[in-house]
């Protein structure tokens, strides 16, 4: 093993315009209601899966976000193999932080951690 492993992808966050049109299709596509409903945040929980929707904000494309257990640690690995900070970590509610990178095409990916 070369690092800190990962947890996998669990999380994937969607750009998205009209919150309320998206709320309805991802509702059908998934089958469930949101755990999260908020005008700034919508969430679902799936199949270990957490599929959120972000309204406003400043991402072009979905961004997923692999689990760890020491962002920190991860987030200099990454970036010692390449990769560019896009946003440091912050704690978003809770004691989760998150932050993301962009790997050398621009591609942005994201860490979450859970405290």
């Amino acid at each position: 093993m070369t690092g800190t492993p990962t947890l996998g992808i669990k999380t994937v966050l969607h750009p998205v315009t009209d919150l309320a049109a998206a709320k309805a299709v991802y509702t059908a596509l998934l089958g469930v209601e949101p755990v999260a409903d908020a005008p700034y945040y919508v969430g679902y929980e799936t199949d270990g899966q957490h599929i959120g929707l972000v309204p406003g904000g400043d991402m072009a494309a979905p961004v997923d976000y692999w689990h760890v257990a020491d962002i920190e640690a991860k987030l200099a690995e990454v970036t010692a193999a390449g990769g560019t900070v896009k946003s440091a970590p912050n704690d978003v509610g809770g004691g989760r932080l998150v932050a993301t990178f962009t790997d050398p095409d621009g591609n942005v990916l994201g860490l979450l951690q859970d405290r």
